[in-house]
């Protein structure tokens, strides 16, 4: 009786331990959801597509029906979390792809109001060296060239310039909130 008495607490203790879990996990997925939201006009945000980017590809996390998607970005960086259409979609998979370029046929647009952090300003691909903070902004993705519009090429905390410029994946970035 003893022995049945025990299997049975033990099995009751694990059952709250993984309902604890599982509760902690989607605790976690709302968190994730709530971030990635924060990142663009809530209008757009609200009715967003909400996926996880990862080493293993992208993770649906919400289902969403206006054509945007969001992603909360990586949770140990402030900011870095970012709302996309989708040619600014495919515009980050050619990126992610090291495309030669983009292979987006319309300007897509991008909007980081948290702000974010990148390797580099003139290099699409740069892994290392001093990352730039870049203020809460929103960009479109479109080739756009310096010596044609007469922008900057340099960042700065506030106005407009052109980040990644000389390359296919310039863009301009507009450091505000809408």
């Amino acid at each position: 009786m003893r022995t049945i008495v025990g299997v049975a607490l033990t099995a009751v203790c694990f059952a709250v331990f993984l309902t604890g879990f599982a509760r902690t996990r989607e605790e976690a997925k709302e968190a994730k959801i709530e971030r990635a939201m924060s990142a663009g006009p809530p209008g757009i945000a609200k009715n967003a597509k909400i996926v996880e980017i990862g080493a293993s590809g992208m993770t649906t996390l919400r289902e969403g029906d206006n054509g945007w998607t969001c992603s909360p970005g990586d949770p140990g960086v402030v900011g870095d979390d970012a709302c996309l259409d989708g040619p600014a979609m495919q515009w980050l998979a050619d990126l992610m792809a090291h495309k030669p370029k983009p292979t987006n046929t319309t300007p897509g647009l991008l909007y980081m109001l948290n702000g974010g952090t990148s390797p580099s300003a003139t290099d699409p691909w740069a892994r290392g060296g001093t990352p730039i903070k870049e203020p809460p902004h929103w960009a479109i993705m479109w080739p756009f060239d310096p010596k044609k519009t007469g922008l900057p090429d340099k960042p700065k905390p506030t106005g407009t310039w052109i980040m990644y410029a000389g390359t296919p994946y310039a863009h301009l970035m507009i450091n505000q909130k809408p």
